[in-house]
């Protein structure tokens, strides 16, 4: 089978390599060249850097709505398009160029999570599970009916990054799956249900800044959903804290060591936001329901530590963040 393929972050490139081990990989479709780092000088994208290293045919247009852009997929004579997270809308021109379309590799259990963020937003919302959807791409916004999905669970050690990869990986393994079954004829698209749509907004960075009135639960899904970007934040003492790592725990009378010293105000030290104590390495801060431990931090223009690291150069307990 002729595949083009349609792609830019890292996620999709276990689905590129896959394609490029089982299948003929015609040409990649790749977003533009764009700014990065701080001398935002431009940076080609995951994908065209694994498509230039492989000698795969390339192609980057601003838009395929322009018919030059176009021009150059029809050359190829692919008979499928792969997208998966490319980040442009196709036109309808496209979606019906290759003889069995335009499939889109999705990381949610559509109609769930629909658009930019899903692997985020599942995090976010405490999702007990997720997974990838095969789908038959359509002019809508991941609307299209499904050729297969499978499922993965959402474990509490699961951060934004490692679900990420997760589902980067399996979303190769079922999307050849599907060109399989598609090639054999034995696959049908099933629309999606109406019932149960959501929609993944992008993550804005504005979303990584911790809220301490909230409750600890939300927090800690906050934390691992928003690693390793944007990551979350919290002031302490008016610099800037990133949290990369935390856990909710109980605050039981006598449950485990805390440190003796506390904050000498008892009411202050259980405003939100208040770290009420130390244990095992982590920082017990007061939410607005529950506790939070964090155990990992950054500090601005510093390596990540450990908190335990982070008490030795400063007194924790007693202070606020936020």
């Amino acid at each position: 089978m002729r595949v083009a393929f349609a792609g830019t972050p890292e996620f999709a490139l276990p689905a590129l390599a896959a394609l490029r081990a089982h299948t003929q990989v015609v040409g990649v479709l790749t977003q533009p060249d764009r700014p990065s780092g701080r001398g935002r000088r431009l940076a080609a994208s995951a994908v065209k850097r694994a498509a230039t290293a492989a000698c795969l045919p390339l192609s980057q247009p601003i838009t395929l709505g322009d018919a030059a852009a176009r021009a150059v997929l029809a050359a190829w004579q692919p008979d499928v398009l792969v997208v998966v997270a490319y980040g442009l809308i196709l036109p309808r021109e496209v979606l019906t160029l290759p003889r069995f379309g335009c499939l889109n590799v999705h990381a949610s259990l559509l109609p769930r999570w629909r658009g930019a963020a899903p692997v985020q937003r599942a995090i976010l919302a405490g999702d007990a599970e997720t997974g990838i959807s095969i789908m038959q791409m359509d002019a809508g916004l991941d609307t299209g009916p499904v050729l297969l999905q499978r499922r993965i669970a959402i474990s509490p050690d699961h951060t934004g990054g490692s679900l990420h990869d997760e589902l980067a990986a399996l979303g190769a393994v079922v999307l050849l799956e599907a060109l399989e079954g598609l090639a054999a004829g034995t696959l049908t698209a099933t629309a999606q249900p109406r019932e149960g749509i959501t929609y993944a907004a992008k993550i804005s960075k504005s979303e990584a800044q911790i809220d301490w009135r909230r409750a600890a639960a939300d927090i800690e899904r906050q934390v691992r959903a928003f690693n390793p970007s944007p990551v979350a934040e919290t002031v302490l003492e008016g610099e800037q804290l990133r949290v990369l790592a935390a856990r909710t725990v109980p605050l039981a009378a006598g449950h485990g060591h805390f440190e003796a010293k506390r904050s000498e105000n008892t009411d202050k030290s259980r405003e939100s936001g208040s770290i009420i104590a130390l244990r095992d390495d982590s920082m017990i801060v007061q939410c607005g329901s529950g506790s939070l431990a964090i155990t990992q931090v950054q500090r601005p223009g510093r390596r990540p530590v450990s908190v335990g690291d982070l008490s030795h150069s400063l007194t924790l307990v007693g202070r606020r963040l936020g």
